[in-house]
């Protein structure tokens, strides 16, 4: 028994020193999780950096016109088609409702177009100021033509929600993801949700304020509310000019340079102007 007690002893306090030693290492594992988390949320992406990405302020005033038209045929074209007599016959409130949906079917035409088109481009901001453009003449001919038929109604309705739409959908996804990895991040990826929390509330502002307006604005006649849609379609578009102008200048270089690359045997990875920096 007296023998036995030192060589217990030594083997209790080879245990006690190990396990001491594994309570410090998680301590050093948990101090090194905490001030990596600590310094994540330093380094993470600020609101004004993110309004400092080029092309963020740009798209989203471009999405608070391109929302106000949108949202003002939300909540304004069923009592519209109601208050007009199409092919010489005025509608019920419920058949009106039931056909301002096709407005929406082809804005969902519209954003799958956009996208496809932009993505074959590469040209995020000439997509979507081509089709703003394209809304304006769209615009006037369902409100001039829309009520010489149904049919003819629900082709106009459709070709205007395509239009109007299409840039809609595009800038709050394609267009916030490209931004949100653009290269003055330097290779920082945590400013997705900001910078489309950002260019979504701005464009959420329009959305508010174009059926609010047209309250106003209709009692002077729908005419006076055409213009208004199709003056905010025209300021979006006019906003994304420098940006198309470096894309087209991009594209053409792109298409010069093809059949050099083709011939070279280097592969073309096309160009993404919203990710460069602007000369």
């Amino acid at each position: 028994m007296v023998n036995a007690a030192p060589s217990t002893l030594a083997w209790v306090l080879r245990r006690s020193s190990r396990s001491l030693r594994r309570a410090r290492t998680g301590e050093d594992s948990c101090s090194s999780a905490a001030s990596g988390v600590g310094k994540d949320k330093r380094d993470a992406v600020g609101i004004l950096k993110a309004l400092a990405i080029p092309g963020v302020v740009i798209f989203a005033l471009c999405l608070f016109f391109a929302k106000l038209v949108a949202y003002t045929f939300l909540y304004w074209l069923s009592f519209y088609l109601s208050q007009t007599a199409i092919g010489g016959e005025h509608m019920s409130a419920a058949s009106a409702g039931y056909l301002s949906v096709l407005f929406d079917v082809g804005g969902i035409i519209g954003g799958i177009l956009a996208g496809f088109i932009s993505d074959h481009l590469n040209a995020r901001a000439t997509t979507a100021a081509v089709f703003m453009y394209l809304a304006i003449p769209s615009l006037f001919l369902f409100h001039g033509y829309g009520s010489i038929s149904k049919a003819t109604n629900i082709g106009l309705m459709m070709i205007s929600g395509l239009f109007v739409n299409g840039p809609y959908a595009l800038i709050t996804t394609a267009v916030s993801a490209d931004l949100s990895t653009h290269k003055s991040l330097k290779g920082d990826s945590r400013a997705l949700a900001t910078v489309t929390a950002i260019i979504d509330g701005i464009g959420s502002l329009g959305a508010a304020l174009g059926p609010f307006l047209t309250g106003f604005i209709s009692r002077r006649g729908w005419d006076s509310v055409f213009v208004m849609l199709a003056l905010c379609a025209f300021i979006a578009a006019v906003l994304l000019s420098s940006h198309v102008k470096t894309e087209i200048t991009q594209i053409i270089e792109k298409w010069r340079n093809l059949s050099t690359n083709m011939r070279n045997g280097n592969e073309d990875h096309g160009v993404q102007p919203l990710l460069v920096e602007e000369s």
